[in-house]
């Protein structure tokens, strides 16, 4: 800028005609000035809007393990201009990480645990998202005789009287909510008197079905991860279609109140996208093997799971 600045003033003083050349020193000093202004408004936004924050996101293993954050994820990270950091682990513990400030936002399945959640003060703006369904699945052979049976209850009775071996989750997520909560219903305490038969594995939903596939048991399970899963794991449904087994999932930001570092514009901003008509749009359409494994909105029989 200056040496365009110092050969316009040179070139001002030594022509003949000073008035040509003192009106070339004005334009050629301008435009130096208007570069100079428009860098320097640059730098100026460009350090008033930094980029968006990095968001953390807690969720349950099923929306993972299924492949459903795959597919949704690109299009919500494109959208906010920022990664989204993903904690696939049971409810229990997303909730957990959402009490303490370690994510920003949760996304889980255990309606009456979200709402004490909230209840605390420590989520706002909970939201339903999608639904699907438990189903309580076992080797081919079904040693406890429960195929085709429409009662959840009567099914793991018959299993639990039959001495048949069962693989819990073990993990407080919401799918082994669920279990406890159906074992409680029919006054049962799995594995008693024969704790060997009751399995509580302590691990995410693939690696149940994994280690019910080989040991030949029976387990709970979110039917996305079946699908998932099921050619290599030899297990089939068994029970289904019990109102008591819908599935509903809801997402909640964490309270900024609580926690003023989250981050609470990228929570909002995955909560308004992933019930907008885009997100709906993706959950609807994402399929593994050409089933439809999420549907968007709430149960018909949402009110189940809000029991305890």
């Amino acid at each position: 800028m200056f040496g365009t600045t110092r050969r316009a003033i040179r070139y001002a003083f030594t022509t003949p005609d000073h008035e040509s050349g003192m009106k070339h020193l004005f334009w050629k000093m301008s435009g130096a000035l208007f570069i100079a202004i428009a860098i320097l408004a640059a730098s100026f936004v460009s350090a008033e809007q930094p980029k968006p924050r990095a968001l953390r996101l807690a969720t349950t293993t099923s929306t993972e393990n299924s492949g459903l954050l795959a597919a949704l994820m690109p299009a919500f990270e494109k959208k906010l201009g920022a990664p989204v950091r993903v904690i696939a682990v049971g409810t229990g513990q997303a909730l957990k990480l959402g009490e303490r400030g370690d994510v920003d936002v949760v996304l889980v399945h255990a309606r009456s645990d979200e709402d004490k959640f909230v209840a605390a003060g420590f989520g706002v703006n909970r939201r339903d998202v999608m639904y699907n369904d438990f189903i309580l699945v076992g080797p081919a052979n079904d040693p406890a005789g429960i195929r085709g049976m429409t009662r959840i209850g009567e099914a793991l009775k018959k299993i639990h009287d039959q001495g048949a071996t069962f693989v819990s989750r073990g993990d407080e997520s919401g799918t082994h909510i669920m279990e406890r909560r159906l074992w409680k219903e029919e006054g049962i305490v799995p594995g008693a008197p024969d704790t060997k038969r009751y399995l509580a594995a302590g691990q995410g939903m693939g690696a149940v079905l994994t280690m019910a596939g080989a040991v030949g048991a029976y387990t709970l399970t979110d039917r996305g991860t079946f699908v998932a899963y099921k050619s290599r794991i030899g297990l089939d449904i068994l029970v289904a279609g019990d109102p008591r087994l819908a599935n509903p999932y809801g997402i909640i930001a964490v309270n900024p109140k609580r926690h003023p570092d989250s981050n609470v514009d990228g929570a909002a901003a995955l909560i308004d996208w992933i019930t907008s008509a885009e997100g709906v749009k993706l959950i609807a359409a994402f399929k593994v093997n050409g089933e439809q494994l999420f549907f968007p909105g709430v149960p018909p029989s949402a009110n189940v799971n809000k029991r305890d």
